[in-house]
């Protein structure tokens, strides 16, 4: 063979493999422009809703009826100059997410009590059933007779998440997969081993999509009780008093900041519930207890003839 084919030949396979390697980095690259660019698609999404809000002002052409966005904004950057304003935001924070927790954390003990023992199910049930048919404006109204403004907006977002907590998460429990517990009753596993490996994994995607629709329906009927009820530092009574002396760009403002809170707190939840998640999936049923590397107990004749029966009965497999 000619020199300069020898030559040649070690360059081009250089050139070949420096290709391969900027294909493969542009591969890597190209998926995390993608992301970047998935995160961003709320950008036009927004702009096109304020051009059609502009186009809905131009139309009706009154502020009393409806403002522009450049007004609503404007009076936004001015109420967040104000004290007042942070310390309504923050106590109507403060009641709205103590009225959740008390909710989630009660639905969740219900939850589980209704699955384990089918006689209180049977107190539980017509009492969520009249609450989910009850108008929010009704329990508000009651719940003023009994108590003071403060206490009003916690009770009625208690009253209003818990029975989505409450149904979600005993559903979750109730698709628990039995196979999951007679593995964990042949290795012997504890209670608190079998808790954390396969109940809260089975559990946790009813109880994420429970919070998170509790969530949006605590800010709905936190504000809607607020209003009502008109407690001191509130943003509730903010939007009350914008709609008596029918400040327009106000009562809009106060209400784009209610929606941005509620979305903000619901990423938040998400997020942390979702990292929660995938530290028990990866923690719970991939990772294996010490229990499964030692053989199973053994099992009599007797109870080997009496767990086909069963099977055989239920037309499950052996």
């Amino acid at each position: 063979m000619p020199d300069n084919l020898q030559h040649q030949k070690p360059n081009s396979d250089a050139q070949s493999t420096e290709h391969i390697k900027s294909g493969s980095g542009m591969l890597h690259i190209a998926p995390k422009r993608k992301a970047g660019l998935k995160r961003l698609y709320w950008i036009p999404v927004a702009l096109f809703w304020l051009i059609l809000w502009q186009i809905v002002y131009q139309f009706v052409h009154q502020d009393l009826l409806l403002a522009s966005p450049l007004q609503v904004f404007g009076r936004l950057a001015e109420l967040c100059r104000q004290p007042d304003f942070w310390l309504a935001t923050l106590y109507s924070l403060l009641r709205i997410e103590a009225g959740f927790i008390l909710a989630v954390l009660s639905g969740t003990v219900l939850a589980v009590l209704t699955a384990r023992y089918a006689w209180i199910n049977h107190f539980i049930y017509p009492a969520v059933s009249a609450i989910r048919s009850t108008p929010i404006a009704s329990f508000i109204i009651l719940a003023l007779v009994w108590m003071s403004s403060n206490r009003v907006v916690i009770f009625i977002v208690f009253l209003m998440v818990l029975p989505i907590v409450w149904t979600n998460v005993m559903e979750g429990i109730r698709k628990i997969d039995p196979l999951l517990l007679e593995m964990a009753a042949v290795f012997q596993l504890s209670r608190r081993q079998i808790f954390r490996y396969i109940d809260v994994p089975s559990v946790s995607p009813f109880f994420i999509a429970s919070a998170t629709t509790g969530l949006g329906l605590a800010w709905k009927a936190g504000i809607a009780a607020e209003v009502l009820s008109t407690p001191a530092n509130s943003l509730g009574g903010r939007l009350y008093e914008a709609k008596i002396y029918l400040e327009t760009p106000e009562l809009l403002a106060y209400t784009i900041l209610i929606i941005t809170l509620s979305l903000l707190l619901e990423k938040l939840l998400v997020a942390i519930l979702q990292n929660t998640g995938k530290y028990f999936h990866r923690h719970g049923r991939i990772e294996i207890p010490g229990n499964l590397d030692k053989k199973p107990a053994v099992q009599g004749e007797n109870s080997i003839e009496s767990t086909s029966e069963k099977n055989n009965k239920s037309g499950g497999l052996t």
